[in-house]
């Protein structure tokens, strides 16, 4: 298993707990780029989408669930369009 397979395992299988440091290279991993920050607020988009991610660190430095969840639901709707 590759380090891209286990981190994204382990997100899935844990989003209420993802360190924010984690969430930049993971979405990397399935090609968003980090179109801007503004103050907290990290914005992803996606080549292949007009989707957003917004992602902003909670005070603990972990990412909040609920984006971590929406981030998810997007990259396996891509994933399955792309098979």
């Amino acid at each position: 298993m590759t380090q891209r397979e286990k981190r994204h395992e382990r997100i899935v299988n844990n989003s209420a707990n993802v360190d924010f440091d984690d969430v930049k290279p993971w979405l990397r991993d399935f090609g968003f780029q980090l179109e801007r920050i503004a103050g907290s607020h990290h914005v992803f988009r996606h080549p292949a989408t007009k989707a957003k991610l917004n992602f902003q660190p909670e005070r603990s430095g972990k990412a909040k669930a609920y984006q971590v969840k929406q981030a998810i639901r997007l990259i396996e709707s891509l994933n399955s369009g792309s098979k």
